[in-house]
């Protein structure tokens, strides 16, 4: 299983490794990583590997979302069923 995990906000040093902290805490595993910065906004999307998450989704989510919430920053962590379920006809 798979997420997708977005992050959008003003760029700032260490954004990346506060996110990544979080996957290695949960053992979310980084599949694949884009990031740029457009003017002076940092976005980034994060493909994830949840099979082994030491943690529930929901909790995983929570955490992304705090720290979102204390860097200023908007984080949202999607199952990759949403896709699937957006996509199936």
């Amino acid at each position: 299983m798979k997420t997708i995990v977005s992050v959008i906000g003003k760029d700032a040093v260490g954004i990346i490794s506060k996110v990544s902290a979080i996957c290695f805490e949960c053992n979310a595993n980084i599949v694949d990583i884009t990031q740029s910065v457009l003017q002076d906004m940092f976005v980034m999307v994060m493909l994830t590997e949840i099979k082994d998450l030491n943690c529930s989704f929901t909790d995983f989510s929570e955490k992304m979302k705090q720290l979102g919430k204390e860097n200023n920053l908007d984080i949202r962590v999607m199952h990759e069923d949403i896709f699937n379920s957006m996509h199936r006809i």
